[in-house]
């Protein structure tokens, strides 16, 4: 039901204004209104905040589902769990109360800061910077490749207190948009999921109140690599939904396509094809769905799990966009069609939230 009721809100809402969004190069508000109307815009959020309360495996159908239409738009209710779940994770009750239930509302969006210009997969390599003097922070820096950067109300920061400590001199904080000090740089220009902006956000001398601070000081990073154990899943999702939506175009395009006298869907080459797609498929859904079960337990190898869905699903994206590219001929090769649009958006996966090799290193040093 939740599957149908959320593909059907995808097709009428959200599919329309998908190349639109891509060409322009614009945030897609059409799906953030669509998504907050119909409360699908942060739906892992707790009850007690206002929230739907869905389960891991409720929050990667919703994703999955809006991505095999417009994976931009499948990051607003990614990026808001990946950047509040610090906060659900090691947060204070009154930073919960204080920033789940406007979430939850769909008064503002949630991002996650991480990355530097210097620090992407070595994240414990951060120089981000937090002071404190008596009652506030005093934040300084620059963050890159920050998701959904000047949308978002809030955002989930990682900083250095204690430059001695390394990962353990971390900690994390809750900076809003309005904080004096707080701007963002241009757009990045990117290959794909153009209607999600990618930005800098940079800290220059913002003071923030010392509860803002996720958890105790020094636990920032533990609780920033415990938060991507479950998010990745999210990324699978993402990959399943554009690898799905590019396998069902391709399926109808080849049963309406013609030559030599007959649809090319009747040819066993292109059959092999189609079946070798949705047998990839059918795994990587079948792995990231259990990862999610593994999310919602909070099992052991939970780490192993969202890495691997998180490497596989991208993996498997990249190659069914690439053959339904391959399948539509030089059709695939224009913007009429979207396939060329989905192999574009697929390509993100394999990189955002620790590239693939870093999860083979992730699962490598896991191994269940």
């Amino acid at each position: 039901m939740l599957r149908d009721a959320i593909r059907s809100l995808a097709e009428a809402k959200i599919a329309p204004y998908a190349a639109a969004v891509d060409e322009e190069a614009r945030f897609p508000r059409e799906a953030l209104e669509a998504l907050v109307a119909n409360d699908l815009h942060a739906v892992h959020v707790p009850e007690e905040y206002g929230g739907a309360g869905a389960d891991a495996l409720a929050t990667v159908i919703v994703i999955e589902e809006v991505a095999r239409v417009c994976v931009s738009s499948s990051l607003i209710p990614a990026v808001n769990k990946l950047g509040s779940l610090p906060v659900i994770l090691s947060g204070s009750e009154e930073l919960k109360k204080k920033y789940m239930t406007p979430l939850a509302k769909g008064d503002g969006m949630f991002s996650y800061c991480l990355s530097e210009p210097d620090a992407g997969s070595d994240a414990a390599g951060m120089k981000t910077r937090a002071v404190r003097d008596g009652d506030h922070w005093i934040l300084n820096g620059v963050k890159r490749w920050i998701t959904n950067a000047g949308e978002s109300e809030y955002y989930t920061v990682m900083a250095v207190t204690d430059p001695e400590k390394r990962s353990k001199g971390i900690s994390a904080f809750v900076v809003e948009k309005s904080d004096e000090g707080v701007s963002f740089g241009a757009p990045e220009k990117k290959l794909g999921i153009k209607g999600s902006p990618t930005r800098e956000v940079y800290l220059d001398n913002v003071r923030i109140p010392a509860d803002r601070m996720i958890g105790e000081e020094g636990t920032g990073f533990a609780t920033a690599m415990k938060t991507l154990d479950h998010t990745r899943i999210t990324i699978a999702a993402q990959a399943l939904g554009v690898a799905q939506g590019a396998l069902d175009y391709a399926k109808g395009y080849v049963q309406e396509r013609k030559q030599f006298g007959k649809a090319i869907a009747d040819f066993q080459g292109i059959q092999f094809m189609l079946a070798d797609m949705a047998m990839k498929i059918a795994a990587a859904r079948a792995l990231t769905y259990q990862a999610a079960a593994a999310s919602e337990r909070g099992d052991k190898d939970l780490t192993f799990q969202g890495a691997a869905a998180k490497c596989f699903a991208s993996d498997v994206a990249m190659e069914v966009t690439t053959d339904a590219v391959q399948l539509l001929g030089g059709y695939g090769y224009t913007r009429d069609y979207p396939v060329e649009r989905m192999m574009r958006d697929a390509k993100i996966t394999q990189i955002y939230e620790g590239t693939n090799q870093v999860q083979r290193i992730v699962m490598a040093r896991n191994l269940p």
